[in-house]
């Protein structure tokens, strides 16, 4: 009955609409009223609309599934896999090392010149350093097993962060219990959302990962070029002028990991001067070895280490320890110790390391002959090494990492990846020289071109440095010679 009274009144309004729109002029009588075609009509599809909505939308019938069809379904469903599938280029197996990462060290049961290890003044093995750690780890035991802020801080943390202010010269230091976390944990200490940090296009993953957390505005300026740096500089003074409360920072390596050239600090600081940044600089692989006892960048160049507002580096190079540090004024140290998660969050530095520390600081002092040797072994190596076909020579002829790049690039990194690494293989394979070629994590942003780095070492020998050179040099022109 229902169903034949909508069926009618549908009928009816169809007939109506098509009356209505065949004379819009006409009126007509619907219910009683008085109307117009076009009123009509309007009232017509509000009617629908209203009978529509008033109507019990489909649900199906609820029942449980069967035990066949979970079955089914179960069968059917392909899970998204937990990481993305490799590619034969990412499936990388470095060499294991058997031995201490000395200037000599074993790998596969055989004795090889190791130039992969930052271990910049040869301490890897030395005998006082040793000793501190096996009497350290007498009286103090393996670890910490805490943050330095709850039962974590122990007498020497505090006697290596003196130590090493006093080495400095600056007023105070803070112990980080990872020298990779250092950069990543201080840099967001200070710099927040809204703030402006410029940086070198080439600053190491540690670095990257800091400005990242930071959660600030980064503007990158091109690597190691002093007028990119300056005009980078004057567009952001000039884009925020006026603005209040803008923290602006200079971030940049004393030596660049990823290329082996030395930040020209001077010039840097002439900038930051003009243009009113601060500095953080990451000294990780200058600290211990530029200078004339090496206290790093700022006594390579003769500035005065308060023009910078912040110093970091870690201790697993030079100092062959591991952990790092951060160093400049008691205000901007007590900071960390509230505000940087690495600092506040972490287990503190195992006892035994500082102990190292403060010990691989007393035996540079004490041997400035460390330098000297580092320095000419440098040279050595410079000398062989230009002699490689096909090859050019990136680093600062000071740096201890001497990086090599291809003076003609394939026009794909990961061509030229898998050269250079073929390189280092037969090197390794041929000559027992343990070379290593600049592999990226594929979290790692920086675009500088890949090449073959060699760290030396004051504990190399000449005949080390020109095997090296030599080994390179035959395997290189042959390798070239078969690629081209």
């Amino acid at each position: 009955m229902m169903a034949s009274t909508v069926l009618n009144f549908v009928n009816t309004t169809i007939d109506w609409v098509t009356y209505a729109l065949d004379a819009p002029s006409t009126r007509a009588v619907v219910f009683g009223f008085n109307i117009g075609g076009h009123l009509f009509i309007e009232v017509f599809l509000l009617v629908v609309i209203l009978f529509l909505l008033s109507q019990k939308s489909y649900k199906p019938p609820k029942r449980p599934l069967t035990n066949k069809e979970i079955d089914e379904l179960c069968d059917e469903w392909v899970p998204q896999p937990l990481i993305p599938s490799l590619d034969k280029e990412l499936q990388y197996e470095p060499a294991v090392l058997e031995s201490a990462a000395g200037p000599h060290t074993i790998i596969n049961g055989k004795e090889v010149v190791n130039f992969a290890s930052a271990n910049y003044l040869g301490l890897i093995n030395h005998q006082k350093l040793l000793d501190s750690c096996s009497s350290a780890l007498e009286k103090y035991g393996v670890g910490s097993c805490g943050p330095r802020g709850f039962y974590g801080t122990i007498d020497v943390h505090l006697d290596c962060e003196a130590r090493i202010a006093k080495f400095l010269g600056t007023p105070d230091s803070i112990l980080y219990s990872y020298g990779l976390s250092t950069m990543f944990s201080a840099i967001p200490a200070f710099s927040k959302k809204g703030d402006i940090i410029v940086a070198d296009e080439g600053v190491h993953w540690g670095i990257q990962n800091g400005l990242y957390l930071s959660r600030s505005t980064v503007v990158y300026f091109k690597h190691n070029d002093m007028d990119s740096l300056r005009e980078t500089l004057e567009n952001i003074t000039f884009k925020y002028k006026g603005t209040k409360n803008l923290r602006r920072y200079i971030v940049v390596e004393a030596i660049y990991q990823n290329s082996g050239q030395i930040a020209p600090l001077n010039e840097i600081i002439k900038l930051k001067e003009k243009y009113r940044f601060r500095i953080l600089l990451d000294e990780s692989n200058s600290f211990g070895v530029l200078g004339s006892y090496g206290r790093g960048l700022t006594e390579h160049y003769g500035v005065p280490v308060e023009k910078l507002d912040l110093i970091t580096a870690s201790m697993g190079h030079a100092l062959a320890t591991e952990g790092g540090f951060c160093t400049g004024s008691a205000r901007v140290i007590d900071h960390q110790r509230l505000s940087s998660s690495g600092y506040v969050f972490s287990a503190s530095l195992p006892p035994y390391l500082a102990s190292a520390a403060i010990t691989a600081i007393d035996v540079l002092e004490e041997n400035s002959n460390l330098l000297t040797k580092l320095k000419n072994n440098i040279a050595v190596l410079w000398k062989g090494l230009l002699k490689i076909p096909g090859f050019t020579i990136a680093s600062h002829p000071e740096s201890p990492i001497v990086y090599l790049r291809l003076k003609k690039s394939t026009g794909s990194l990961k061509d030229d990846l898998h050269l250079l690494e073929n390189i280092a293989e037969r090197v390794l394979k041929e000559d027992s020289v343990y070379v290593v070629a600049s592999r990226r994590s594929t979290l790692d942003k920086c675009r500088l071109p890949v090449g073959i780095r060699l760290f030396v070492s004051a504990g190399h020998s000449e005949s080390d440095l020109h095997k090296a050179s030599e080994s390179l040099e035959r395997i290189a022109a042959s390798v070239l010679d078969g690629h081209n």
